[in-house]
């Protein structure tokens, strides 16, 4: 999940209620002048002490906020996360920076509550695009579309950068809508995504068009794209991502060996297996036996029939 997911996974990199809002709550509830009589209001015996930091705006935890696990270090967060964090007071800061390092670590297996941690991040400082990103990658994460979309445009607001493009048509595309994910990568072609967002991109984009039944372009565009990438000039993964969606495509059109050399080809360059790749070429190679799992063996003890030993 971006910089601050990179403290929950050290061998791996990815990807609010304000106080102003409150306070103007209270001003609304004063009386107007004409209800108060001509007397100045008395200074409170209260005023200049400093509030209990529970009741502080932003400070209090929410019933619904998951609690932050004890031990949590923010100095694991990246060091430009905490640059932006500095803007904050301090006590705030140390919250939402703790609410950030529980969301990185969460995101991959419990990505609700990751979202949950998020969430209570952003409430308290929504105006940090790094608190915005959080929030829109861990309800990416959790399957929260709408929520990660409106986040991720935000984001391109806040911060002028056409990189959350890629991400913002699939979740288009996840909510039903490929028409507006093939509108997101048309304004991509102008805006010079960096190669490995370009991919990403068209990954998209041929979905989009399988979506709306029309196979043959999305081939088409997979095809021209597989055949232009320089592994050696892109990471790894984008071009593994590529070639799977591509070997996908060709399986969905019936050409089984074609499909079978592109996820070969896949599986290759993801060392990592963030892709199930090999899984697909196994697969196609008929070297996976389906069984009941709950009754792995068989009378005295022998394995089923059909496995293997």
């Amino acid at each position: 999940m971006g910089r601050v997911a990179e403290q929950g996974r050290p061998d791996r990199s990815r990807h609010k209620a304000s106080a102003g809002r409150e306070s103007a709550g209270r001003r609304s509830e004063r009386k107007p002048p004409s209800q108060r009589g001509d007397r100045p209001p008395r200074e409170s015996a209260s005023r200049g002490k400093r509030a209990p930091a529970g009741d502080r705006p932003g400070l209090a935890r929410r019933e619904n906020e998951p609690p932050v696990p004890e031990g949590v270090d923010s100095r694991s967060l990246h060091a430009s996360v905490r640059a932006e964090l500095r803007g904050l007071p301090k006590e705030l800061a140390e919250i939402v920076a703790a609410h950030l390092v529980v969301a990185g670590r969460l995101v991959d297996e419990d990505p609700e509550l990751a979202y949950a941690h998020a969430e209570a991040a952003r409430r308290r400082a929504a105006r940090l695009p790094i608190v915005r990103e959080a929030a829109a990658e861990t309800a990416y994460a959790a399957g929260r579309y709408e929520v990660a979309l409106s986040e991720f445009r935000a984001l391109r607001r806040m911060t002028g950068s056409q990189d959350y493009l890629p991400v913002m048509a699939d979740c288009e595309r996840a909510l039903g809508r490929p028409h507006n994910a093939l509108k997101l990568a048309r304004e991509a072609d102008g805006v010079g995504l960096d190669p490995a967002l370009r991919i990403e991109m068209i990954i998209v984009e041929a979905g989009a068009r399988r979506d709306l039944g029309q196979d043959e372009e999305a081939r088409r565009l997979l095809e021209r794209a597989v055949a232009a990438v320089r592994p050696g000039r892109v990471a790894p993964l984008p071009v593994a991502r590529l070639r799977y969606a591509y070997a996908d495509a060709l399986l969905h059109a019936g050409q089984d060996a074609e499909a079978r050399e592109l996820f070969a080809a896949a599986a290759e360059l993801d060392q990592d297996q963030e892709t199930d790749a090999q899984l697909r070429v196994d697969e196609l190679d008929g070297l996976l036996i389906d069984y009941d799992e709950e009754d792995e063996t068989g009378p005295l003890g022998e394995p089923p029939q059909g496995s293997q030993r």
